[in-house]
């Protein structure tokens, strides 16, 4: 795990602000925890259509990551390929990340 993007993902799980998963994630946009979505690489069309739609309901950002669900599910310890983040600071850092490596 070489990316600075997928160790802040990382460091968002151990310090328990972040949510694993598509249903939970779905629950963190409708109660307003969620500050960004973001998913992987190889998430399927369906789901992102899904996320989408409550992500704009609520005008919360989606990054779309270059890495696959290996990597993420890597990077935070379970297999997963949606992750949303509920704390302002590594939501900010995560979006710094991907604007610079072009995601």
């Amino acid at each position: 795990m070489n990316s600075k993007f997928l160790s802040m993902l990382g460091i968002a799980r151990k310090s328990g602000n972040a949510l694993l998963g598509f249903d939970k994630t779905k629950d963190g946009l409708q109660s307003g925890k969620a500050k960004i979505v973001c998913v992987c690489s190889d998430i399927s069309e369906k789901t992102l259509k899904e996320l989408r739609y409550f992500a704009e309901r609520e005008n919360v950002q989606i990054i779309e990551s270059c890495h696959d669900m290996f990597e993420f599910s890597n990077a935070v310890g379970t297999k997963t390929g949606v992750v949303a983040i509920t704390d302002n600071g590594i939501a900010k850092r995560l979006v710094e990340l991907a604007d610079t490596t072009g995601m």
